[in-house]
């Protein structure tokens, strides 16, 4: 038998947010092997003789590395139909192209379902448009893993405080106030509108507003923790749809 690996995205929070296709391949998959920010909803649509493989890692604690991950796709994969289910979409900040890369130079077929990335879901599952007419023309997708100076960082913080795009940091909940710091230090405006974004999609969703320069003590005050989204800029004041800001600091549900 040839197996195969296909790598779903599951989309953020919300288990009906992900694609047909995707729920399709997890009915039919033999093998799932999923991450910790899937909806857990998606595992009860796997079939009764499915084997399912937690492979979800908590940020700055031990877990699985992307190596024995890899492997496990690679020895299912030659002769199971195997899932990869991540949170979100698979190619962004998901390690995908690396799981990819294994498989092919295994020799086992890939195939990609895309999921709506958290990037702009739970922005607008705040009701803040990453883009809007006359208040930004783009936005720029980023991590923040790796704090501003970090040796291992290729993000040009300096450049990103003069871009006038909307910045949507992913994972930087950790650096946010070396984060906010560092644009404010490079020209961003102190009272730039700033929000997090907490558990997007889930029944435990939390919105804050806060200017950027006061992000990192709203947030510590709130209790905010990952999993989260930081968006900085303008359209981060229509925050829950309205069309007024959102009192700097508050919270909404």
């Amino acid at each position: 038998m040839t197996g195969r690996v296909t790598l779903v995205g599951a989309g953020p929070g919300d288990p009906d947010l992900i694609t047909v296709a995707g729920l399709k391949a997890i009915r039919a998959a033999e093998v799932i092997i999923h991450d910790r920010l899937i909806p857990a909803e998606l595992l009860a649509e796997a079939g009764p003789g499915t084997t399912v493989i937690d492979v979800g890692k908590i940020p700055r604690r031990p877990g699985p590395s992307q190596e024995s991950i890899n492997e496990l796709l690679v020895n299912y994969g030659r002769e199971h139909d195997v899932v990869r289910l991540k949170g979100g979409d698979s190619f962004v900040f998901g390690r995908g192209g690396e799981e990819v890369a294994a498989c092919t130079q295994a020799g086992i077929a890939v195939r990609v379902i895309p999921g709506i990335t958290s990037a702009v879901a739970a922005p607008e599952l705040a009701g803040i448009p990453v883009t809007m007419r006359g208040l930004t023309q783009g936005f720029t997708v980023l991590s923040g893993h790796l704090p501003p100076g970090d040796a291992g960082s290729s993000v040009d913080w300096s450049a990103l405080a003069r871009t006038n795009t909307t910045l949507v940091i992913l994972m930087g909940m950790a650096e946010i106030a070396t984060i906010s710091e560092t644009l404010i230090a490079n020209g961003l405006p102190g009272e730039t509108p700033s929000a997090v974004i907490a558990s997007a999609g889930g029944p435990a969703q939390r919105t804050l507003v806060a200017t950027l320069a006061g992000l990192a003590a709203a947030v510590d005050a709130a209790g905010l923790t990952h999993p989260a989204v930081i968006v900085i800029g303008a359209v981060a004041g229509l925050a829950t749809g309205s069309a007024e800001p959102i009192e700097s600091g508050s919270l909404a549900s």
